[in-house]
Order: structure tokens, then C-alpha cells, then sequence
């Protein structure tokens, strides 16, 4: 049985202000899906001329789009966990001095030194700080010159993340399974061999410059990959009770949510669990939309965040203008006790959003009985929200940049597997004061 499936074709949020930087072009008189072709460069000529062809074939703002469709088999749409994941492996952030941002990783949220490479392990064109606290792992990689793609990447969005590591049990099958569905290659399989066995690594693209790697690692036994060492250092702060990546959050622009939602539901076999419409995430002055993608066994969860019509800018909308596209806006860490880990961070430095003392006037009467006392969750500005299976506790760090890109949420779940509905009111109107102080609202 043969049916039709809209394939949408749309801008990036930053089409609207410097032309067609997403990349839309015809292949064997069709045109190919948004998510397949959205990293790739186009010099100015090509620009110009992807946006006449676009113009004669579809009409685009930032409200509307017409679909195009192209036949496709039911069957490989199929509802299944084609793509097996064990949960996150790695986060890799490029930034400009990575010796300085893993002292600060370290310093500020207690994480610990694990592995470096560099030009003493034979790396000579960057070099990378491995951190680890729990089941936690960041990689900071900076370059050593200019004129790379690495050194593009932090010229255009400053600091930022871009590899979400994902772990399981076959990498080159990964890459298969979701080239074989429309996904663009990043990285075709290679085997990473040293004295202490195999790594396989492989990787596609997702939205703005963003990536996933599938990391297969079930053969190796050394400090992280080969072509690492064990990075021993005198200094290494307690821990501060950080877990594990709870999810991560990408931002993306105008009508550019549900394109994604079915890049992961058809490339990466993901499910949306929950939808939030601007008329649930919204204030007095901006809006947002958001549906949260999980895969099959729960282990990984991408929310995805378009900006929605308001009177003023949203958060989406600066952070879309101060990373210069598409990228993820923040991660949360899971940690078994909220108040002792927020408490240790605040007085690490790390310096978290403020919430108004009156959402706690009725915040028993709302979410009902909690283990914590009140006193300590409103000193701190822990959020406390509930749904069927218990209740969580969250709070939001202010962005851990000079621009108002990236930021991290902890995050305490006791039963709850939502992600805070009814604090969104509360949340947003904090981080419109931030706006406000930066002039960007």
C-alpha cells in the first residue's frame, strides 16, 4: 500500500534575516526533504540561486508553508525500535579555550578529569578535555588554528554544543538504519583501535550544525577512545551529585518543529510523548511551542522548541539570534537530591534563573504533599511540578555564556516522567527578566 507523506521544505529561522542558509535543492526532479540536506554550505551564488528556484515553487514565512509530497512505503514508517539506544554517551562542545572551560566545568559543577588528546597523543589540529561526573561525560574541544570547521563553528555560535553522543551496541548498523532513511552522513563508520581494544564510531546530522554520533564501545576497555590518555590532575573538586543526562533541549526556528519532530520519527524510529502549544507556554509578552521526542526505551529524550507569535521576543527568538541558528539551547542533569546539589553549585558560583517568592504562596495547594520542606526549595528557587506517575523538582541556570545561548536545567524526578508544565509561567516570566536586563525582550 502506497501512500503520501508531506515532505516540508522550510527556512531556518535565520533565512529571514540573511537569506537561504538552509539548504533546499532539487535531486532527480524532486525535492529533497529539509532534514537531509540542512548542513550543507552554500557559497553566495548558490544562495541566490536555491532562492529562486524555492521562490517559483513554494511560498515561505515564517507562518506558513506548502508541502510537497513524494510516495513512500507504510511499511518503513513502521512503529518499531528499529534503532536501539542505551542513552548518552558523550556531549561535545566546541568552544575557544577548552584548558579554561574544563576548569570551569570542573570548578563550577564538580565534574572530574578523565582523558585528553592533543598534539602529545598525535592529534595536532585540536585539542580535547574529556570531564566525568557519574554517568556524565563532556568533551571540550577547541582548535589550534584557524580556517577549520571546528574554528568556523565558534566564530558563528561562540560556545556551543555540537555532538550528542548517543551509545549502542552497533554503530555501523546505526549509521545504515538512518542513512537508509533520509538521514545526512557526518561521519561514515570508523574503527578507533589501540592497546586497549575498539571503538566504532559513526554520525549524521540533525538540525543547524548540530550531530549525533553512535559510539559502539562494547570492545574496549581503556580511559574513553583511543588516541586519548588518562588526564591526571591535582585538582579535582567533590562532585556535586550530577547524574546523568535527564534530556537535551534544541531550538529551532519558525515552522521548523514539526519538520524535525518527523526527521526523528521516521530516521531515528522516535515517538512524540507530549505537545505544548503556545497557549501552554506563554506570558503576557512571547510564546513558544514544544513537543518532546523520546525513543523506544525512554533512554533518550530531544524536546524541540519553536518560537510562536507574541508580542515581544521570545527565548527562542535570542537565542536563534545570538547562536546564529539552530542549536541545543540547554541539557538537564539528573541528580538524586536537588536541594544538596543546588546548594553546592550556587555556592560553586554557578548562578541559577530567580523565581518569584510568590509562586510559593500556593504551591502545596497545587502540586500536594512533597517530601522536602518548602523553606529550603524557595530559598534556592526550586520549581515543583506533578503529573499521574509523581512529581519532579527542577531549576534553570542563566546562561553559562558571554551571548544568551546555552544553559543547563537539574533536574529531581520522584515518579514524574513529564517535563514541568506547570511551571512554564513561572520559568519564562524569569527568563523575560533576564531579557529585559539584556535589552533583547
Amino acid at each position: 500500500m502506497v501512500f503520501l507523506r508531506p515532505l516540508i521544505l522550510l527556512y531556518s529561522t535565520s533565512v529571514r534575516r540573511r537569506g537561504p542558509d538552509t539548504i533546499l535543492r532539487e535531486t532527480n526532479a524532486k525535492l529533497t526533504p529539509s532534514y537531509i540536506l540542512h548542513d550543507t554550505p552554500l557559497c553566495t551564488a548558490e544562495r541566490g540561486r536555491a532562492a529562486k528556484r524555492i521562490r517559483g515553487k513554494l511560498s515561505i514565512t515564517k507562518k506558513n508553508y506548502m508541502p510537497v509530497t513524494e510516495p513512500i512505503n507504510k511499511k518503513n514508517i513502521a512503529q518499531q525500535d528499529f534503532l536501539p539506544l542505551q542513552g548518552t554517551d558523550y556531549i561535545e562542545f566546541y568552544v575557544g579555550n577548552a584548558k579554561q572551560a574544563a576548569h570551569f566545568y570542573k570548578t563550577a559543577f564538580g565534574f572530574q578529569s578523565l582523558a585528553y588528546a592533543g598534539p602529545e597523543t598525535g592529534m595536532k589540529d585540536k585539542v580535547s578535555y574529556v570531564l566525568q561526573q557519574n554517568k556524565l561525560i563532556f568533551v571540550l574541544t577547541t582548535p589550534l588554528r584557524t580556517g577549520n570547521a571546528i574554528a568556523d563553528h565558534i566564530y558563528k555560535h561562540g560556545d556551543g554544543i555540537k555532538v550528542l553522543a548517543l551509545k549502542v551496541d552497533d554503530a555501523t548498523a546505526a549509521w545504515k538504519t538512518t542513512a537508509d532513511r533520509g538521514a545526512k552522513e557526518w561521519l561514515a563508520p570508523v574503527k578507533l583501535n589501540d592497546e586497549s581494544g575498539e571503538v566504532v564510531l559513526s554520525g549524521i546530522k540533525t538540525y543547524g550544525e548540530t550531530v549525533h554520533v553512535f559510539v559502539e564501545r562494547k570492545n574496549y576497555k581503556g580511559v574513553f577512545m583511543p588516541g586519548y590518555r588518562e588526564w591526571k590532575t591535582a585538582y579535582n573538586p567533590p562532585t556535586a551529585g550530577l547524574q546523568y543526562v535527564d534530556h537535551c533541549v534544541g531550538n529551532v526556528g519558525w515552522n521548523q518543529m514539526n519538520p524535525w519532530v518527523k526527521f526523528y520519527e521516521d530516521v531515528m524510529g522516535f515517538r512524540n510523548i507530549l505537545t505544548f502549544d503556545d497557549k501552554d507556554i506563554s506570558t503576557e509578552y512571547s510564546a513558544l511551542m514544544s513537543k518532546v521526542m523520546s525513543n523506544g526505551n525512554g533512554f533518550v529524550k530531544f524536546p524541540i522548541n519553536e518560537p510562536a507569535e507574541g508580542k515581544k521576543k521570545s527565548q527562542v527568538e535570542e537565542y536563534l539570534d545570538f547562536y546564529d541558528g539552530e542549536g541545543c539551547q540547554h541539557v538537564a542533569l539528573a541528580t538524586n537530591n536537588i536541594v544538596e546539589t543546588v546548594t553546592d553549585l550556587r555556592n560553586r558560583g554557578v548562578e541559577f534563573l530567580k523565581i518569584p517568592n510568590s509562586y510559593y504562596d500556593d504551591l502545596l495547594k497545587r502540586v500536594g504533599h512533597i517530601d522536602e520542606d518548602l523553606a529550603p526549595l524557595q530559598e534556592l528557587g526550586i520549581l515543583v511540578d506533578r503529573d499521574e506517575e509523581g512529581y519532579l523538582l527542577q531549576i534553570f541556570s542563566k546562561p553559562v555564556e558571554d551571548r544568551p545561548t546555552l544553559f543547563f536545567e537539574i533536574i529531581q524526578r520522584k515518579g514524574a516522567k513529564s517535563f514541568g508544565k506547570g511551571n512554564f509561567k513561572a520559568l519564562f516570566e524569569a527568563i523575560e527578566s533576564e531579557q529585559e536586563a539584556r535589552g533583547n525582550l
